[in-house]
């Protein structure tokens, strides 16, 4: 009887504290994903967000408080940056997840009469890059998986271009792909196929016009998860692909040398994003196009004498198909352009390309590459040539060589083509780029180093050294003429100087005034 006693007793402190039934999730690397409160609007409750017991994220009814990771506590930045907290909900997304944030989620309601715990279960599992990253040739097919069995009441839902393209409700009620689905288009025209177990998506016969990022929305009544998948569809014998770090800049070729009798377009996912016509009388980029949108904001360059497009401080929203026309009076020249883009937090984003290293020390600039045949890579401090390796490494230069900035300090991966500067110090804080240039492409890597200053230099000691000295003098020339007044004798100016240097010769090595 006491034992039964005993359970009844726990068994009502848990009901009471408010636990819910743990919900357990399994997710690609790379996926986002959101956990809900069930909170429509926060008004009189308080949301806390706990990752193996250490507070992340938490939310007050009158929004007078509000933090995310290391907000929450300092020292501790585990998802830098990737955390977002929806202000009106209090729901936790956590973007581009990693398999280190593998773990217990717990979320804290505290109201004015109760509290609710829930359990999230979050377990993340490793993603090969071929998986989100598809390549094919127009006209044949290519599925994209998204690596799961779909549950009962799990809504699946797909995204292209920010245009639903495919759905399965929970209980199967409704299922729709291209045109059956409310507002989509007939860009697919019959050639999607959906698998409803596992909710993958196979496009037959594919066009170059299919190529882009692809969204896959899984969503349940407690949590949703957000799957993309980048398509590149090759249609042409010249394709050329890249791939990118965000926040490089891309230069694509037109192999024009000098605009003439040429108009050259530019088209992203079919959409034309820039043109010039060979009199220059017309000239547009992004809005400035007709029905483009502002997906670039400003961030392409068109160059003027050859057609060429840059796209600065590239994004993971920039991957696709970039079509380039050359239209002549005697033919159309086409070109194909698949560029993927690949997310690195901002965070660890910062660390790759920002460097503050400590005098004497030795820092490496990583680009992340592996030198293909014939490419060339240059790199520059303040805009200044500091190192080259050729496309067929017939010539390579660092320092005195291109400059003499270093002297013998610099150290070039001829595989990577990486820099490292050796016994650095204050004066090679600065900004240095290095581009990679090949026939049909340039990618510029732009990295920051900071050397802060341990100390005062040399000449900078010595000066004080000569002004303690003066203001030393001065002073020993006021008492000098004082004692000459107060006591109305004669005293030896010379020897009252003389004594105040032997003074200072006592300890030649101290530079601060006494």
């Amino acid at each position: 009887m006491k034992h039964v006693f005993i359970f009844l007793f726990l068994l009502l402190c848990v009901r009471g504290h408010g636990y819910v039934d743990a919900v357990s999730l399994s997710v690609m690397e790379g996926d986002s994903v959101t956990l809900y409160t069930d909170v429509e609007t926060i008004q009189q409750e308080e949301i806390r967000w706990y990752f193996n017991d250490i507070r992340i994220a938490q939310v007050s009814g009158d929004l007078s408080y509000i933090c995310t990771d290391v907000q929450c506590n300092n020292g501790t930045e585990r998802f830098r940056d990737r955390l977002k907290l929806d202000n009106q909900t209090g729901s936790l997304t956590i973007t581009n997840i990693t398999n280190t944030d593998s773990g217990e989620y717990k979320l804290q309601i505290n109201r004015s009469s109760d509290s609710l715990l829930q359990l999230f279960n979050v377990s993340v599992y490793y993603a090969p890059e071929r998986q989100k990253m598809k390549t094919v040739k127009e006209g044949h097919s290519v599925t994209l998986d998204p690596g799961v069995v779909k549950k009962t009441n799990y809504l699946m839902k797909w995204v292209f271009n920010d245009v639903r393209i495919a759905e399965i409700s929970g209980d199967f009620s409704f299922i729709c792909t291209d045109v059956q689905c409310l507002y989509a288009d007939v860009r697919f025209k019959g050639r999607l196929k959906l698998n409803h177990m596992s909710g993958s998506l196979t496009i037959t016969n594919t066009r170059t016009t299919d190529s882009g990022l692809y969204y896959l929305l899984i969503i349940s009544s407690r949590f949703s998860i957000k799957k993309s998948f980048i398509v590149n569809v090759t249609g042409y014998v010249d394709a050329v692909s890249v791939s990118v770090m965000e926040g490089d800049s891309v230069t694509l070729y037109t192999d024009v040398e000098t605009i003439k009798q040429e108009e050259i377009r530019w088209y992203f996912n079919d959409i034309r994003i820039a043109q010039i016509t060979e009199d220059l009388s017309f000239i547009c980029t992004d809005v400035q196009c007709k029905y483009s949108d502002e997906r670039f904001r400003d961030r392409l360059k068109l160059d003027h004498q050859t057609g060429s497009l840059t796209i600065r401080n590239i994004t993971n929203t920039d991957s696709g198909l970039y079509h380039k026309q050359v239209i002549s009076i005697s033919n159309i020249n086409d070109g194909i352009f698949s560029v993927a883009v690949y997310d690195v937090p901002a965070a660890e984003r910062d660390e790759i390309k920002r460097k503050s290293i400590k005098e004497g020390e030795s820092v490496t600039l990583d680009p992340g590459e592996t030198k293909s045949p014939n490419d060339v890579m240059t790199w520059y401090f303040n805009d200044i040539l500091i190192a080259e390796i050729p496309g067929d490494q017939s010539k390579i230069c660092t320092d005195d060589q291109c400059d003499e900035r270093f002297r013998d300090r610099l150290k070039l991966d001829h595989q990577t083509g990486s820099l490292t500067i050796t016994n650095i110090t204050n004066t090679d804080s600065g900004i240095y780029h290095l581009q990679i240039n090949s026939s049909r492409i340039s990618i510029i890597k732009s990295f920051s180093v900071t050397v802060p200053n341990s100390g005062l230099s040399s000449a900078a000691v010595a000066g004080i050294v000569v002004l303690c000295v003066g203001v030393a003098a001065v002073v020993a020339a006021g008492v000098i003429y004082y004692r000459k007044r107060q006591a109305g004798q004669h005293n030896n100016v010379t020897d009252m100087v003389m004594q105040f240097s032997s003074q200072m010769e006592k300890d030649p090595n101290d530079d601060s005034c006494q």
